[in-house]
């Protein structure tokens, strides 16, 4: 039995093979946009697309309980802010026990927000 030379590129381990393929709907603008970027960074849309994958930074959507926090830290900074217009029409010494209540509540939820947010 003969044996064959191989000539040409030899062949990439299973790991480094592109097999997977990935089927994405765009509107005729998002489709554009890819294709001039691509353009412009000189690479093809596929590569293109392969970059962006390890470049950005994908966040994790906000929890219920994550917005809640934030409306109640919301309504807390309007209360201070009317404590606030209250300190300036009556005198500061009159609102500072309901500005040092809700500092101290407002200081609590950040922190909460920090630790288990």
């Amino acid at each position: 039995m003969k044996t064959q030379n191989r000539t040409g590129r030899p062949a990439k381990p299973i790991g480094q093979k592109k097999i997977y393929r990935v089927n994405v709907k765009m509107d005729t603008k998002e489709f554009y946009t890819l294709k001039a970027k691509s353009q412009e960074a000189g690479l093809s849309v596929s590569e293109c697309i392969r970059q962006s994958v390890f470049r950005s930074v994908i966040r994790q959507r906000f929890t219920p309980e994550f917005q809640g926090l934030v409306r109640q830290l919301c309504g807390m900074a309007n209360n201070l802010n009317q404590v606030a217009h209250k300190a300036n029409a009556q005198g500061y010494r009159n609102a500072r026990s309901e500005y040092l209540q809700l500092a101290d509540r407002i200081d609590n939820l950040i922190n909460h927000i920090r630790n288990d947010g």
